[in-house]
């Protein structure tokens, strides 16, 4: 496994990848021994082209491991485009089971590829602002920046 960190404005991210494609971007406190593998760098300068505001898609690979059901709403996930937002419903509607909504949040949390995986793009079907691994600041945060909230 390779590995690498990221200090965003929202706090430090810890990446990890294969030989195939990144695995995590995770918030972390510390550091850990780093070993970058040409997959990471691209996310990195993918990451730093988002945060400047001059990336709307990631071209990253992606490997990130879980049931056939999570990476059906990971790949769900991923078709949300830059600056929109979508509820849980039209994520269940677009992996097919408009009853699985509580499953697709589920799903959603266990992301573990946070931005890149636009998991901060679901929001309740209100348009309220629920659950985020890396917490509700940074959701806003990330939904501003992309423009969805003022």
């Amino acid at each position: 496994m390779y590995r690498a960190y990221y200090e965003s404005e929202l706090g430090l991210l810890e990446i990890t990848a294969n030989t195939k494609g990144i695995t995590s971007v995770i918030f972390v406190e510390e550091r850990k021994e780093e070993n970058k593998n040409e997959i990471i760098k691209q996310c990195i300068n993918e990451l730093d082209k988002y945060f400047a505001g001059k990336r709307k898609e990631f071209t990253v690979p992606l490997a990130a491991e879980g049931t056939t059901f999570q990476k059906n709403v990971w790949d769900a996930l991923y078709t949300i485009p830059y600056g929109v937002s979508a509820s849980y419903l039209d994520i269940a509607e677009k992996v097919g089971n408009t009853k699985a909504v509580r499953a697709i949040g589920g799903a959603n949390s266990r992301n573990p590829i946070s931005i890149i995986v636009p998991c901060h793009r679901v929001i309740g079907k209100s348009g309220k602002l629920v659950g985020y691994a890396g917490g509700l600041w940074r959701k806003e945060w990330l939904l501003k920046h992309e423009g969805i909230l003022k």
